[in-house]
């Protein structure tokens, strides 16, 4: 599906608040309300919104340490790899997790009350499974957070 100008407005215009009403949608991209409905049924059908979500206040609900943890294995065949991610799914700290290229195999970012509640954390990863080394890093302070994707320019033609 190729993207245009109005499918790209539509798009910012969700990611930027998912309550914004398909009236208010339609005149802020110049459309009627069905034809802007119907644009937005196709981009959702199309995959280019994943789901709906509400964004919560990590620090309002007392998880305001955000930390970073780089791990490093020996053990890189498949049923090890589907067992760790099968191991990390299950605690619900881990808020992003990635398999990386690098020194590192794996990126975690883990949010938790405090130091104390990290160091559980942590006891309790280690113990569910072996690793060869864990380095966290404890973020100081949050400069830019978003969830909104830089958006392609529409082509010209």
């Amino acid at each position: 599906m190729n993207l245009d100008n109005t499918d790209l407005q539509l798009l910012a215009l969700i990611q930027s608040d998912d309550s914004i009403s398909i009236d208010s949608m339609a005149q802020q991209v110049g459309l009627s309300k069905t034809p802007c409905w119907r644009r937005v049924q196709k981009l959702e059908k199309a995959g280019f919104v994943k789901r709906r979500v509400a964004l919560l206040d990590a620090d309002k609900l007392g998880l305001g340490v955000s930390v970073f943890m780089q791990v490093k294995t020996n053990k890189h065949d498949a049923n090890w790899s589907a067992e760790f991610v099968r191991i990390v799914a299950e605690f619900p700290e881990v808020v992003e997790f990635y398999r990386m290229a690098g020194d590192y195999d794996y990126l975690l970012r883990v949010l938790v009350k405090d130091i104390p509640a990290f160091d559980q954390f942590y006891k309790r990863l280690i113990s569910a499974t072996s690793l060869t080394d864990v380095t966290s890093n404890f973020a100081m302070e949050q400069i830019k957070w978003t969830t909104e994707l830089p958006l392609p320019k529409a082509d010209k033609s």
